[in-house]
């Protein structure tokens, strides 16, 4: 990767500490039925300053330095960013933990990262020690939150005293869904972190921040690069304040905004549908959020969402593996488009074709979205690379273009609007599934020869997991044989990548080349959940995460 950026993230952090000492750096709202900190969390800059020394000095005491690991699941309290701060000053990886990954999953983590410690809530060791246990000697320590000030277990193989920490310096490996079966795990570096700061401060139009002033309000979870990565640097770059919800609640979310005194907010389409869809309120009026920063929005309804709430909200597109995105933050936008701003300097973009030549094509022609910094540096500013998958990153960025696998198109004036996905990944409320990952679990079932994982609209989550399955000879179609297969999904992985709907079928129609062609599974214009023989099983996913099922 080409680095420009050179300040330090940690840097940044200290600089803003000496401007803004006495304003919020990162807080959470009150809330009775949490398990942690019901009555809220409010940490200055100075406090978190303060706060920052003690934890790097405990991660040094055991050895921590330069080259290692840490992986952190710690819900979404805000002290998450403190370890990020102290483990960036040592040089040390941040390796945020999905709190919903079975330990399973896990343990695919463990293998990519090899971290020294997993660091989380005793509610969620037991997952966790089996992950760990399942790799033996290599596997992380894995040590209670709650417990880390009593001190940490020494490292396998303590980090030499200094070492220079520069752009280059790896800060957190982030995994996101891939079509390989298994999630990638995206290398961070402080120059790639620090070139997003610069970038958020300069998208203007509604997408101002205001030093020292802001405060931006996300429920979303800090594993993922919206919350644990946008939104905070957004923050971090400008002085302002991070306030992270555990989860979003719609009942309680705009009581949530107004206590956070929020000036702006990070959004997905599908929280935006379900306030939506709650009775008006004078609440949802008594805030004082300037603009909303997300994807995802229904375009016929934006114009509505808009007007009822009182604020633009503004579309933007973006990758773990881009950080910086586009948006279609100046007027006058296309609202009620899937605009998501334009192709510019320092994140350049273009449409092209399927051809081998990747030609290029016209306005109001669809094509696979590709990226780059530029001509002379396309890299700079990018990811690092997938950890340990060279070739993979390679094959990404084919010709000097990252290709996105997005599909998009440009209309008249210029300006990018999001079409399609190219690859075949489900979006569910927000959270990335990989079609192959799910069919890799389900074929594993002793019942099942074939599965296809798809992708069907839901009005709510904008996207639900659908299974066609192909079943052995002798098994039973039948609704008792579907459920089995629900739990056998959801046994093996996190609640929301297993099926809201089962479809047993004869067989899938594959090319000459023996791969599938999911575009073939149903006729062109058919609804497939209302197939005959489908069987819906949203009610036992909802189940399922109500009960922890998939976290236990």
């Amino acid at each position: 990767m080409t680095t420009i950026a050179t300040t330090l993230i940690h840097d940044r952090f200290r600089q803003m500490g000496e401007r803004f000492p006495d304003r919020d750096f990162v807080a959470t709202p009150a809330n009775p039925e949490r398990h942690y900190a019901p009555e809220g969390i409010t940490r200055t800059y100075a406090d978190a300053t303060r706060r920052v020394d003690a934890i790097e000095a405990i991660y040094r005491a055991a050895g921590l330095g330069h080259g290692h690991r840490v992986g952190l699941q710690v819900e979404n309290h805000p002290d998450f960013y403190l370890h990020r701060m102290a483990l960036h000053r040592l040089g040390t990886t941040l390796v945020p933990l999905n709190q919903d990954h079975v330990a399973k999953e896990l343990q695919h983590v463990f293998t990519v990262t090899r971290p020294e410690l997993a660091i989380t809530f005793d509610r969620h060791r037991p997952r966790i020690e089996e992950a760990a246990a399942a790799l033996g000697a290599i596997g992380p320590h894995v040590v209670s939150f709650d417990a880390f000030d009593r001190g940490l277990p020494g490292v396998r193989n303590p980090a030499p005293l200094t070492h220079a920490i520069d752009a280059s310096t790896e800060t957190t490996i982030l995994f996101t869904s891939g079509t390989t079966g298994h999630p990638k795990g995206c290398r961070f570096t402080h120059g790639y972190e620090s070139m997003a700061c610069d970038w958020y401060r300069t998208r203007g139009g509604h997408v101002t921040f205001t030093d020292g002033v802001e405060r931006m309000y996300s429920p979303l979870p800090l594993h993922h690069s919206n919350t644990g990565v946008h939104a905070f640097l957004e923050m971090l770059a400008t002085g302002g304040c991070l306030v992270t919800s555990d989860r979003f609640r719609s009942n309680r979310y705009w009581q949530e905004v107004k206590d956070a005194r929020a000036t702006c907010i990070h959004y997905l389409g599908v929280i935006m549908a379900m306030l939506f869809q709650m009775p008006v309120t004078d609440e949802e009026r008594s805030h004082t959020i300037r603009f909303g920063l997300g994807a995802g929005l229904e375009p016929t309804l934006h114009a509505k969402f808009e007007e009822r709430f009182g604020f633009p909200l503004v579309e933007l597109w973006g990758m773990t593996e881009t950080m910086r995105y586009l948006c279609d933050s100046k007027e006058p936008r296309k609202v009620g488009t899937r605009a998501f701003g334009r192709s510019e300097k320092g994140l350049e973009a273009k449409l092209v074709d399927d051809s081998p030549e990747e030609r290029e094509v016209g306005n109001e022609t669809p094509g696979e979205l590709l990226v780059r910094h530029s001509a002379e540096t396309p890299r700079a500013g990018f990811f690092d690379g997938y950890l340990g998958e060279p070739e993979a990153t390679e094959h990404a960025w084919r010709g000097g273009w990252f290709h996105t696998g997005d599909v998009a198109s440009r209309d008249a004036d210029g300006v990018l609007h999001f079409v399609d996905r190219k690859k075949h990944i489900i979006r569910r409320a927000g959270q990335n599934i990989a079609a192959a990952e799910v069919e890799t679990v389900m074929v594993s079932h002793p019942q099942v020869r074939e599965v296809a994982a798809v992708a069907v609209k839901d009005e709510i989550r904008e996207e639900e997991v659908y299974l066609c399955v192909v079943l052995h000879d002798g098994a039973t179609k039948d609704r008792a044989l579907a459920e089995t297969l629900f739990d056998h999904a959801v046994t093996n992985l996190a609640h929301y990548k297993s099926p809201g709907y089962i479809l047993f079928v004869d067989s899938i129609p594959r090319t000459a080349s023996q791969k599938m062609m999911k575009y073939a599974l149903f006729a062109e214009g058919v609804d497939a959940r209302t197939l005959p023989g489908v069987h819906d099983l949203r009610d036992r996913k909802k189940q399922a995460a109500a009960s922890g099922r998939a976290r236990s």
